[in-house]
């Protein structure tokens, strides 16, 4: 069945860098060029794609935005604010129109570290110690945490604020760290044991019966033994970073990995697709470092490895991901 699908947004060019302002304070924001490709993957399922763009552009067209679309493919990023991942799936949610993706409580969970790992504990999946500050002047108590430790923002993704610095190895190192990110980013900054050993991210689609597809594993240098080294900012836009995909790893270790990326999804009622981050210390612990409800979908990311592991093309998984809605909407 063909069906009008509208498509939200937010593009890097339009929330250019200001003077001041962090060099990745956009990194969440999609290339034009991935925003087209979804579009013409969309189409090459026989439905016609609006472009809509970001939530302001979505609350200009809203008084008749369900006679001009049957349901949103949604991979905005919002603006400001800890729920800003919320602010298209709750306007959409008023006005009764389906969309693809997980709802406003999903996104802003997941977005927000800390109260994930809230999540996680309570469901028994394990996620690195952690504390967390709001302010350089805070007090914190180290007593249940080893060095090394790794300073993260507390709300961000597509690892906005994470440099080389952010590992750190005593106390010095760890306040100048979050007096960093406080005064550049103005929020909270969550602090974790640093796991040393491997990454492995899950992608997943799907929801009663959602496919969790096997792990990629992270390299940085062609170097898949990462130990002390981890996913910065500036590896983005770098070559030295990429995936095997599937990983090399044992098939006791690859079921692990699939049951708890598969926890964690449902754990946070993920919908349609999502990610999950993991490390994998020394001894073979595996360690849940966020689940994302809205992952990239560019090329250069693991969707298009599970299309290459799945020999089909691109279109079809992003179809596929338009299909988990469109069947929760009972719309086919």
């Amino acid at each position: 069945m063909a069906l009008k699908v509208g498509l939200t947004y937010d593009l890097r060019i339009d929330r250019p860098v200001q003077k001041g302002e962090p060099q990745d304070i956009n990194a969440e924001f999609d290339f034009e060029e991935t925003v087209n490709n979804i579009a013409a993957s969309i189409e090459t399922g026989g439905h016609k794609v609006i472009k809509i763009g970001g939530v302001k552009n979505l609350l200009n067209m809203s008084d008749g935005i369900k006679n001009k679309v049957d349901i949103v493919f949604n991979i905005c990023e919002g603006y400001l604010g800890r729920n800003r991942e919320a602010q298209v799936p709750v306007i959409l949610e008023m006005l009764g129109v389906p969309f693809v993706g997980s709802d406003g409580l999903t996104l802003s969970l997941a977005l927000d570290k800390v109260m994930t790992k809230k999540v996680l504990i309570s469901e028994g999946i394990p996620t690195p110690k952690y504390f967390v500050v709001n302010s350089y002047d805070s007090a914190y108590n180290l007593d249940h945490l080893n060095f090394p430790l790794i300073a993260k923002l507390r709300y961000e993704g597509a690892s906005k604020g994470i440099t080389e610095k952010s590992r750190v190895e005593d106390t010095k190192e760890l306040k100048t760290q979050i007096d960093y990110l406080v005064s550049n980013y103005k929020q909270a900054v969550l602090v974790e044991e640093f796991i040393r050993g491997l990454e492995f991210t899950v992608p997943i689609i799907g929801n009663e019966k959602a496919e969790v597809f096997p792990p990629a594993q992270v390299h940085i240098d062609n170097n898949v033994d990462l130990g002390d080294q981890f996913y910065t900012f500036d590896f983005i836009a770098s070559d030295r970073l990429g995936y095997v995909y599937p990983a090399k790893i044992p098939k006791k270790l690859q079921e692990k990995l699939c049951s708890l990326a598969l926890a964690t999804y449902k754990a946070v009622d993920c919908r349609d697709f999502g990610r999950v981050d993991f490390r994998l210390d020394y001894e073979g612990n595996p360690y849940v470092l966020e689940i994302n409800p809205l992952p990239s979908l560019a090329l250069k990311d693991v969707y298009k490895l599970v299309a290459d592991y799945k020999r089909v093309p691109y279109q079809k998984i992003i179809n596929r991901i338009l299909d988990a809605g469109i069947k929760r909407y009972n719309l086919n």
